[in-house]
């Protein structure tokens, strides 16, 4: 693999001094031999001042947080990262390469999950180049390659988890967001080491399931919901009734028989479970009559 060669090269400002210098002096001197009949002097004064143009070309500039790629007749020679103006050989072809912080969001994809129910999802992924090399010569585009290698990370990750987690099952893609990340970041990292990326987050953008089962599973959702709202108010009438029932033989209110405690439990259950409120009845009798 082609790794990254931090390259330095001189400032700018300072070669523009000795390449004007030159250029100004060699053409003088062209014109002085020219003027005095010197052919063969003005020919090589012609020459340097032509070579002196070229020297021109050796100038660019590395904006900050950008570095410039550096090959010579198609050979690697290193890679300038200091920002400002440089000058390096004019032979050299400089590729820019941005080494700024960068964000993509994939398109929503239909998958199945693990269960093979069908459902949307989408990341977010924010990169930087770290290796302008590998980024330039061992992938074709490395944009497009952290594109495509993003969408199937996600692919690949949405079929090995669950989309929520049933019956106490372990980690889901809705109920586990944080896990999730760390296994996206690091399967989108695995596969753009290659391309001299660094992933420095990625995260769910977008989970849902598919519209042909979404309505199913809402309603599987709400009726899960309900058992669980249920069972915690029963659970919590039953404390109750057994608070009152202790409290009554405890400070000796009321002496209740088993039959009276049974219609009591029965009422209480009925006042603290029912969805609606309860309606008083009064009762002129005895329990027995």
């Amino acid at each position: 693999m082609i790794t990254e060669i931090v390259k330095k090269v001189p400032s700018g400002y300072p070669m523009i001094g000795l390449v004007l210098a030159a250029q100004l002096l060699f053409g003088y001197l062209f014109v002085n031999a020219m003027r005095s009949g010197a052919t063969g002097q003005g020919l090589i004064f012609f020459l340097a001042s032509l070579l002196t143009f070229v020297l021109w070309f050796g100038f660019f500039i590395v904006h900050p947080n950008e570095a410039k790629v550096l090959q010579l007749f198609g050979k690697y020679v290193g890679t300038i990262r200091k920002p400002g103006l440089r000058w390096a050989n004019p032979f050299f072809i400089a590729t820019a390469v941005s080494t700024r912080v960068r964000n993509f969001e994939s398109s929503k994809l239909k998958v199945n999950d693990s269960r093979g129910s069908p459902i949307e999802i989408a990341a977010v992924v924010v990169w930087k180049v770290f290796d302008t090399a590998e980024a330039i010569f061992e992938v074709d585009n490395y944009r497009e390659f952290v594109h495509i290698q993003t969408e199937s990370a996600l692919r690949n990750l949405s079929t090995t988890y669950p989309y929520e987690p049933h019956e106490g099952e372990g980690t889901a893609l809705r109920s586990h967001p944080v896990v999730i990340a760390e296994a996206l970041r690091d399967e989108i990292q695995a596969r753009l080491e290659k391309a001299g990326v660094n992933v420095i987050e990625a995260r769910i953008s977008h989970l849902a399931y598919a519209p042909e089962i979404a309505n199913a599973m809402l309603r599987r959702q709400q009726a899960s919901a309900i058992i669980a709202a249920r069972t915690q108010i029963v659970r919590g009438a039953v404390g109750m009734v057994r608070m009152a029932l202790e409290q009554l033989s405890e400070e000796k209110i009321v002496d209740l028989d088993e039959e009276r405690k049974a219609a009591m439990v029965s009422n209480l259950l009925i006042v603290l479970c029912g969805e609606e409120n309860a309606q008083p009845v009064l009762n002129t009798g005895s329990l027995y009559t």
